[in-house]
């Protein structure tokens, strides 16, 4: 397979990281300071700007800016993502080559991300992550779901408390 990242400095990205144990499994928000310290760590030394957030119980979406000539997203994943699994019991399961290799079995090595096109694509793509805990039964309301930049979003008038996800109101979206 030939996979290739698209590099964009100081570009915008939106990114699906998941956990390796899917099923059943709760540690990203019962361990969501943990979470949260980690990205703010990793802030401080390798900024971004935080557009978009929805943490679910094992795995996560958001969109991130890069700053002006920085394209290097793959630094920010790699030690937010290390940064947790130390914080956390050495209970997971983990392959023999995990084993071998002296790795955590938390999370699945790549993850997803897509550069931001433009303004249409940046409001899909924030639809995507708030409507996600209503998406995969979580909630009944996407209001209900805690761990999200949506409760933002709300104060700042751009999403109705009551949305859906739904064609039925137009978002007040900044360019």
């Amino acid at each position: 397979m030939d996979y290739r990242r698209l590099w964009h400095p100081g570009g915008t990205y939106f990114f699906t990281i998941n956990l390796q144990q899917r099923k059943n499994n709760d540690l990203l928000v019962r361990h969501i300071d943990l979470l949260r310290n980690s990205v703010a760590s990793v802030r401080k030394h390798h900024p971004f700007k935080i557009h978009g957030w929805v943490v679910l119980p094992d795995h996560m979406h958001c969109i991130i800016e890069l700053p002006e000539g920085d394209e290097n997203f793959a630094i920010r994943w790699q030690l937010i993502k290390l940064m947790f699994s130390k914080g956390i019991p050495r209970d997971e399961y983990r392959s023999s080559v995990q084993v071998k290799r002296s790795e955590r079995g938390i999370w699945q090595r790549r993850y997803w991300e897509h550069l931001i096109r433009d303004q249409q694509d940046f409001n899909a793509h924030m639809d995507y992550i708030h409507i996600n805990p209503l998406k995969h039964g979580l909630v009944q309301r996407v209001s209900d779901w805690p761990y999200s930049t949506f409760h933002r979003y709300v104060t700042q008038g751009i999403y109705p408390l009551n949305w859906a996800g739904g064609k039925e109101d137009t978002l007040q979206y900044q360019d």
